[in-house]
């Protein structure tokens, strides 16, 4: 039986790369877990980092990386602007990884878990456009279906209506959500 691989490996270029940084991981008190389909280490059930390689880089990220003190400047920020606290180190060798340097971070940022620096994301009040809030007053069956959505589901339906420019295409999209909501069906179900 093949044994099953559970890190990032998009273009499976990467694999020697990623075992050495397993081995490395392997010298703290991290404990692996497989979390959104890859490798993910964690410290007292905290997410600490993950592993895994990318068509032109393989690296560690950092849950919170935005804490450490990064004196040797590795981290870079993936998405600058949108990327709150993660923070990457990425490689495009072996030779580049550097296991001192490398276990000091790893300690660092299980010292600041241990100290309760995490980022906090900032929950968005959900906006109700005119049109959406309308339909809700006027079918009470409607509203109260619409509650028993999750937040993240309910703040799709109103994206959904809220980002059509004309009244029409606000209608035309109510008609196709309406008994959606009304038999509890998310409006991305059938792609999850």
């Amino acid at each position: 039986m093949k044994e099953e691989k559970n890190y990032w490996n998009k273009v499976n270029q990467w694999e020697v790369e990623i075992e050495i940084l397993k081995s490395i991981i392997s010298k703290t008190e991290l404990v692996e877990t497989t979390k959104w389909g890859g490798s993910i280490y964690t410290h007292n059930n905290k997410n600490i980092l993950g592993i895994g390689g990318f068509k032109s880089y393989f690296g560690v990220w950092f849950l919170n990386g935005v804490f450490l003190k990064d004196e040797a400047q590795v981290l870079v920020n993936a998405q600058e602007g949108v990327t709150k606290a993660l923070r990457q180190w990425r490689f495009q060798s072996k030779e580049e990884i550097k296991e001192k340097l490398l276990l000091q971070y790893i300690k660092e940022a299980i010292a600041n878990e241990e100290k309760g620096l995490s980022h906090k994301p900032v929950k968005k009040e959900l906006i109700i456009c005119d049109f959406f809030k309308n339909e809700l007053t006027q079918d009470p069956t409607f509203a109260e279906a619409f509650l028993l959505f999750s937040p993240f589901k309910q703040k799709e339906f109103l994206e959904y209506i809220a980002t059509a420019k004309q009244e029409k295409t606000k209608a035309t999209r109510m008609e196709k959500i309406k008994p959606m909501i009304l038999q509890n069906i998310g409006l991305n179900d059938k792609y999850r």
